[in-house]
């Protein structure tokens, strides 16, 4: 089933029992940040369902109060993480409509009442509108297509017609700069990422993701709407910031931490901005929702990388995961 059938089939089930009041999107690491735009846009724009975000053993461990029957649950992971399935179990047990997003079937897609497959962000010919963020936010817009109606409801979906193209466009125009600042991170010990409103997922993913679990570097995600609440006292010539610059309304607060660090910082700060990734190719009324779809493929798959063959680091090597046991 197409994912307005899902919903459609779930609103028509949910009508005599009070109809859908709450959806909520659970997974984790990864999979949990990539449902960071669903939830950014549900916030922004739903006014007849509340929405919240968990992390896969938050929701296992304290579980809210308000799920139930009135509830859409949608769960994210890639090959069934074992936490990630104990939440779809609870929240199915609670009365939740349940749909999965995943890559390979497991235990997960046996559970979940309904099941979406999505392609990996990390394999370079997949196609970027069908990745686990870019379901998530179709389901996240259509769904309040269907309940409030969204004014910028076509111009969304047509959006997510040239994901892909402005995506491989953008890798190609970036490509010498991340170079340059994976050559300038080589010997960093430390990889400060920033971002704001609807980037901030992307930028969490790339530090806990990508240079913490893929290469092992410490790292810290700021929001930059918290920099001059503490974080900006770190600051010094040789801090290694990485900064993204996101289109829409938080832009002034990404704009103001650029004002200091071209003061205060030094060589190790980089600055990637969303106009120059695709973003002033979108629709201007819905730009801003789109931030994280190009931002964290470009991320993960060209800056990462980069950054992997400097220190010359195989990404796919762990210390502990799938090593260890870590119960």
């Amino acid at each position: 089933m197409e994912i307005k059938e899902i919903l459609k089939d779930i609103l028509k089930q949910k009508e005599a029992r009070g109809k859908v009041k709450d959806i909520v999107w659970i997974a984790a690491g990864g999979s949990h940040g990539g449902f960071y735009p669903a939830q950014y846009f549900m916030e922004h724009e739903a006014k007849s369902i509340r929405s919240m975000s968990f992390t896969s053993n938050e929701f296992v461990f304290s579980t809210p109060g308000f799920i139930g029957e009135n509830t859409i649950a949608v769960i994210c992971s890639m090959r069934g993480t074992p936490e990630t399935i104990e939440a779809a179990r609870i929240a199915k047990q609670k009365g939740a409509s349940t749909i999965s997003l995943y890559v390979d079937e497991s235990e997960l897609t046996e559970i979940c009442d309904y099941n979406i497959l999505y392609q990996s962000i990390a394999i370079d010919e997949s196609d970027f509108s069908q990745v686990n963020a870019a379901l998530g936010l179709k389901l996240a817009m259509t769904l309040v297509e269907l309940v409030d109606g969204y004014q910028y409801y076509k111009e969304a979906m047509d959006t997510f017609e040239h994901i892909d193209e402005f995506y491989r466009q953008a890798v190609e125009n970036i490509r010498l700069s991340a170079i340059k600042w994976a050559l300038q991170n080589k010997e960093s010990q430390t990889i400060y990422v920033m971002g704001s409103g609807p980037t901030y997922g992307a930028a969490y993913i790339f530090s806990i993701c990508n240079i913490m679990e893929m290469l092992q570097i410490d790292s810290s995600t700021i929001n930059c709407c918290e920099f001059f609440h503490g974080p900006f006292e770190v600051v010094n010539e040789d801090t290694s910031i990485f900064l993204l610059i996101g289109e829409g309304r938080c832009r002034k607060a990404d704009e103001r931490v650029i004002r200091f660090l071209d003061t205060f910082g030094g060589k190790k700060v980089y600055k990637l901005d969303a106009r120059d990734i695709g973003l002033q190719n979108i629709d201007h009324h819905v730009s801003e929702y789109f931030n994280h779809l190009l931002f964290s493929p470009i991320l993960n798959n060209v800056y990462m990388r980069e950054l992997a063959q400097q220190i010359k680091k195989d990404y796919n090597t762990r210390t502990y995961m799938w090593k260890n046991a870590y119960k």
